[in-house]
């Protein structure tokens, strides 16, 4: 896999929340992987925000997946 074939569908002040969102596409068998997981951490909110980053073939399923978990709340 390219890293031109992945792109960052969410940002996160948190990487419990990061976290969270890509158990739920793990969970639909949409690869994702959270790059900035311990620079977010470490610095201040908002410097290097945790960024969910999944292939962009599965961006649509991704955000239907997402957007259903974020209307439930």
């Amino acid at each position: 896999m390219e890293e031109s074939d992945l792109m960052v569908i969410r940002e996160y002040d948190s990487v419990n929340d990061a976290e969270w969102d890509k158990s739920l596409l793990d969970a639909e068998g949409i690869f994702s992987t959270i790059r900035n997981e311990l620079m977010s951490a470490i610095y201040p909110i908002g410097f290097a925000p945790a960024q969910l980053v999944i292939r962009r073939e599965d961006k649509k399923r991704a955000e239907e997946i997402l957007e259903a978990y974020s209307a439930e709340q």
